[in-house]
């Protein structure tokens, strides 16, 4: 079978009928991606600011990662109405099904924010970025795709997301499997049909819960190949009214204004008590409630002290584990998921929200195999063989093996520096960046939800406001400020690298191999690709760097041509 590795090279021609897809295409500011970032800015500035404003999106549709996402169980682990967009005439009248809702009703969210805001005629779908570099003479980006096309530019805005690189295994055989096997993020629309049959499931980060959460319903047998256990929490997920939401949207524009106080952006945050400061029964009360409430308030809304502090961070895994290891019946599957010892430092790797996942262990035809212990060696064209010589007759195979996060996306699209150097050569020994939102030269462009940002600490619409609102405010002021182009000095790279390694120090993040140290993918340099200081700190330390320029070297109109470069002090 031919499995789908990439998002390019589906469709030799994309076709539209607006301008947006013109061979070559003039426009202020183009955006690539057509997720919760790249909707966002693209309404702000041309519809508030009065820019002209194109999207380019490698997809056929709006959504970024809830385009891309069709896998079975495939929902977002936000509650509503923290996950959505804070622009009242969109919110007020959309309502939701779920607390939690699935990607079929995030896709109609779209549709609805496409009919508020009118997105999609100024979007060229089908349409990959295969290269882009600033052209100093002109202070235009030019920017080439797949099929041909050039666009030309004054601003250039990457909201491709921290997922848009898919990650494989490099298992020997990967290509010889006779059966259906799809990557996660690379699932068929039209479903894999799995009833009566024996399945595999490989990897168990959200993705991977997911999948075995729904297909251990339908299938003969599932077998979920773990690496590392998912320290996954209760999602609580239930149904909600139009009546109540409706009744609380006088609320709404104070929630998010609340939102953007708190450190990952939701309607909580971590409580001024260090865990050792309460007595054993009050710990153990307040960690039930939290645990009652589910969601994501067992990590986020704990003791101030959990991510920071190796004893209390014990007393969550200790709390966790015992109300985990009551639900799986089977003494050796129990030990695999859920052990005594912990496998890291709880919470510094994302947790899943779970409905049923731990439940379904209980019934004889769900297995976990632990390949830390009994690796996966190669695959057959019959199943998938383990280090101990056991080959694991399967007839399908979902690959929930993650992305290469964070950075992968933007190291993919052929982005060249004033240098003639390519992003992803420039990143292969560590990530820099300025603020998170900004490259040493590669003037004018910006991103947002990717490195060095909050990213993965925060819920994302959450992140993309705050990023987005930055971007906003200083592409207007550069307009009013005549300035021809801004580029970020290594120094301020070098000294805001250093900001987010120090805030990192300061937590149990960097003990742990996860994704978000870019331990997840081989070769890859281990670091902290996160902002670990919170939002409102961010917002802070960004918004000084506006007053003045602070980090940038700013070239005003009229300098480019004759060299001079007038440089803003740092």
């Amino acid at each position: 079978m031919g499995l789908r590795t990439d998002i390019g090279l589906q469709n030799p021609k994309a076709r539209g009928s607006t301008d947006t897809y013109a061979e070559n295409l003039e426009t202020d500011i183009l955006i690539v991606g057509a997720g919760f970032g790249g909707v966002y800015l693209l309404h702000k500035l041309r519809d508030e600011l009065g820019f002209d404003c194109k999207i380019y999106e490698a997809g056929k549709d709006l959504g970024g990662i809830w385009h891309w996402n069709c896998y079975p169980g495939a929902r977002v682990d936000t509650g509503i109405p923290i996950y959505e967009y804070s622009i009242e005439k969109v919110w007020r009248d959309w309502t939701w099904e779920e607390k939690y809702p699935g990607y079929p009703e995030l896709r109609r969210y779209f549709d609805h924010v496409d009919k508020t805001l009118d997105v999609k005629k100024d979007v060229s779908f089908d349409t990959r970025v295969v290269a882009a570099q600033f052209d100093q003479d002109t202070s235009k980006w030019i920017v080439k795709t797949e099929d041909g096309r050039t666009a030309r530019s004054k601003y250039l805005i990457l909201a491709t997301g921290f997922a848009a690189k898919r990650h494989f295994p490099d298992w020997k055989g990967l290509d010889t499997f006779e059966g259906v096997m799809h990557h996660s993020s690379f699932w068929p629309e039209e479903g894999v049909d799995v009833k009566g049959k024996k399945v595999a499931v490989v990897g168990t980060g959200s993705t991977g819960v997911q999948i075995a959460q729904e297909w251990a319903k339908d299938a003969a047998e599932l077998t979920v190949f773990q690496r590392t256990p998912n320290l996954a929490l209760p999602m609580r997920q239930k149904k909600v009214t139009k009546e109540e939401q409706e009744a609380n949207k006088r609320h709404y524009a104070d929630l998010f204004k609340i939102r953007m106080t708190t450190f990952a952006g939701f309607q909580y945050d971590f409580v001024k008590t260090l865990t050792l400061a309460d007595s054993p029964e009050d710990r153990e009360a307040f960690f039930e409630k939290l645990w009652q409430n589910g969601g994501f308030e067992f990590w986020l809304a704990t003791y101030d002290d959990m991510l920071f502090d190796m004893k209390a961070n014990r007393e969550a895994y200790n709390f966790w584990a015992k109300k985990t290891r009551a639900r799986i019946h089977d003494p050796v599957k129990r030990d695999i998921l859920a052990p005594e010892e912990p496998p890291h430092a709880f919470g510094t790797k994302r947790p899943s929200l779970e409905q049923d996942y731990y439940d379904q262990f209980n019934n004889p035809n769900m297995h976990v195999v632990d390949i830390k212990q009994n690796p996966i060696v190669e695959v057959k064209p019959n199943g998938i063989v383990t280090s101990d010589g056991k080959l694991h007759e399967v007839d399908a195979i979902a690959l929930a093996t993650g992305f290469d996060s964070v950075t992968g996306g933007m190291k993919n699209m052929g982005l060249k520096g004033t240098d003639g150097v390519d992003l992803a050569d420039k990143w292969k020994a560590g990530t820099w960046s300025y603020l998170g939102m900004t490259c040493n030269g590669y003037p004018n462009m910006f991103f947002l939800y990717g490195a060095q940002g909050p990213t993965a600490f925060s819920n994302g619409p959450s992140c993309v406001e705050c990023q987005g609102d930055w971007i906003i405010s200083a592409i207007s002021k550069l307009r009013s400020e005549n300035i021809a182009s801004i580029n970020p000095t290594k120094q301020a790279e070098e000294a805001w690298r250093e900001n987010v390694t120090t805030l990192s120090n300061k937590t149990l993040f960097p003990g742990t191999s996860s994704w978000y140290m870019g331990a997840n993918v081989p070769g890859k340099p281990r670091e902290q690709l996160n902002y670990a200081g919170g939002i409102p700190l961010y917002e802070k330390e960004i918004r000084e760097a506006l007053d003045g320029w602070k980090g940038f070297e700013v070239v005003k109109v009229g300098e480019e041509m004759n060299g001079t470069n007038g440089v803003a002090s740092h």
